[in-house]
């Protein structure tokens, strides 16, 4: 982020009733309605009355904030919304508009197409972040006091912490480029401009005008741009935008939104894909928006949808940035399968995202699939997402087996924050792919960082790199609790899993081990562990190898300190060799 974000813990509150602090060396579960394990630092601060605040001091300049609190769900599952009153220095500032409409699933996260809206039982994902550009930008030192007034309804409010950015102005029209406005579409009307932006996509497509220019306002979408296929392939039109040009005003000021879920629009082209953001098949050049979607739910539940804000298989030439993703089931899908019009198998090459911003999904944020390769997500920030924040998916739904594996994909200097289901980051096969330069903060249930070689991918080979990241507060239990998850953890579940550096690595305050061999029929051999720092494996070992796991490991220049469990733990009937210093 180009600002910071406050914590609670580094906030006063005038509450005087913060959330039960999960203790560090207990046990973090997920499986039942709790709000300080969904919390930044296992912490957060509750305003039950009129007059009870929380109060943050900033550090740098700021002229918006981003909220992630909690309100109560409705009784009938969709969601209400409350004001909060915003303070600076003491003196009202506005009321910013928070709502419980896009969080609240109830049911078990172990099968998450089983959530349903429908409250009940134990809930998850109950957090969901509200902003607001601020009327002037405010110096280092200022006060931003969050309280609850009298007209503020509900019956609750958890804080969890605030985002405070210094937004540049907005961008100007380049030249070249062609407005919406020219097509048709009129900002802040809430008349749907899906047409009007489709229309001028393709003309760029078709070489009529050069760039689509998307100016400032909030633009309402409620059909995927892609491109109409006149050959009508397949039950969907899975044709994706090609050799376009698309540009914003900033994500702050040009954004995109949906307001009808996937499931009832009536427009959507597959019914996981949804009815918001754009379908890319390659040469894409997108930047400087956001994409509010309409999602509330992964799927299952009566055929509602999430929706995916930008999907397809995005080629080559390819390039996304500076865009805002919320309230969709994924992010970013990256990858088709080659059945799906084998005729324009094109898997993405040397695609690049910079500068994302993917919050509050109900699965992944970026998955690379279908034989992604050279590809890269930098400089990018992630939280709440409802599966692996950013994925290598090696699948084997690809052209050749032999040639379209994934590989030489990056994942380096991205921040990870709260996945309130899977991963931080994941990879599952190929080779030449790495994880460098990342932060990853508060996984509820899973992993900071995994290899596996569960969801039968094709075979991981050559190298891997893991290297100069840290990880905060990560790994958990799942699959009925039962299962418990180290900071790192590599599964070889039914394929091996060579070829695996891990070095210069920070691993602090983990749940279970700080990192952990898994088996199920793979072996892991030659692991190479190297300037790596362990502190704090609150229940579980500095490094553990558990009875299942085959391979082995060299440590050089590792440091454990405060293991619940043992520094090096092999556990009885492994086959897996621990050596070094």
């Amino acid at each position: 982020l180009d600002g910071e974000t406050i914590t609670i813990e580094h906030g006063y509150t005038g509450a005087r009733t913060i959330l039960t602090r999960m203790d560090l060396r207990t046990l973090r579960t997920f499986s039942h309605t709790n709000f300080a394990t969904e919390s930044s630092g296992r912490q957060s601060v509750r305003l039950n009355s009129t007059g009870q605040y929380v109060e943050f001091t900033s550090a740098n300049q700021a002229n918006s904030i981003v909220v992630r609190d909690s309100i109560p769900d409705s009784a009938d599952g969709m969601g209400l919304e409350a004001t909060l009153s915003l303070y600076v220095n003491g003196t009202f500032a506005q009321k910013l508009t928070l709502s419980s409409h896009n969080s609240w699933l109830y049911g078990n996260s172990d099968d998450p197409e089983g959530l349903t809206n429908r409250p009940g039982g134990d809930a998850r994902r109950l957090f969901d972040e509200s902003h607001a550009l601020l009327n002037q930008s405010y110096p280092p030192g200022t006060k931003f006091k969050l309280q609850r007034d009298s007209g503020d309804t509900a019956a609750y409010y958890i804080v969890d912490f605030i985002d405070l950015e210094q937004v540049a102005p907005a961008l100007t029209q380049p030249a070249g480029c062609t407005s919406i406005t020219q097509y048709g579409a009129v900002p802040n009307d809430g008349v749907d401009d899906s047409d009007a932006i489709q229309r001028a996509v393709t003309d760029d497509q078709n070489g009529v005008i050069s760039c689509v220019w998307i100016p400032t306002g909030q633009w309402r979408q409620e059909k995927k741009i892609l491109t109409v296929d006149p050959l009508h392939r397949g039950q969907y039109n899975q044709v994706g935008i090609s050799n376009t040009t698309i540009r914003g005003a900033g994500m702050w000021y040009s954004q995109l939104y949906s307001l009808i879920e996937p499931q009832n629009a009536g427009t959507i082209n597959h019914p996981h894909e949804g009815n918001f953001g754009f379908d890319i098949d390659k040469n894409v050049q997108l930047s400087d928006i956001a994409i509010f979607g309409s999602g509330r739910i992964r799927g299952g539940d009566g055929n509602a949808e999430g929706g995916v804000a930008l999907n397809g298989r995005f080629g080559t030439g390819t390039k996304i940035s500076n865009v805002w993703i919320e309230h969709s089931n994924v992010g970013v899908w990256v990858g088709r399968d080659f059945d799906n019009i084998p005729d324009l198998w094109g898997p993405a090459d040397g695609l690049e995202f910079t500068g994302m911003r993917v919050r509050d999904t109900y699965a992944d944020g970026i998955n690379f699939t279908n034989g992604t390769r050279n590809s890269r997500v930098f400089n990018s920030s992630f939280r709440t997402t409802g599966d692996d924040s950013l994925a290598v998916w090696a699948n084997k739904y690809v052209k050749d087996q032999n040639v379209d594996i994934g590989h030489d994909n990056h994942f380096v200097n991205n921040t990870i924050q709260l996945p309130w289901r899977a991963n931080g980051i994941a990879i599952y096969g190929g080779y030449g792919n790495s994880i460098e330069n990342n932060l990853v903060y508060d996984t509820m249930n899973y992993p900071g960082i995994m290899l596996a070689t569960d969801h039968d991918p094709l075979p991981f080979s050559g190298q891997t790199l893991i290297a100069n990241n840290a990880l905060f507060r990560t790994g958990g239990a799942f699959w009925g609790e039962q299962q418990k998850f180290g900071a790192i953890t590599l599964f070889a579940q039914n394929r091996d899993i060579p070829g695996v550096t891990i070095r210069d690595t920070d691993i602090s305050d983990s749940t279970y081990d700080g990192i952990q061999f898994k088996g199920g029929g793979g072996t892991t051999p030659n692991v190479a562990i190297t300037n790596v720092r362990i502190d704090r494996s609150n229940n579980g070992a500095g490094i553990l190898a558990q009875g299942s796991a085959r391979g082995s490991a060299t440590l050089s220049n590792v440091a454990i300190t405060n293991s619940a469990k043992g520094d090096i733990v092999v556990e009885p009937g492994s086959g897996f060799v621990i050596s070094g210093s």
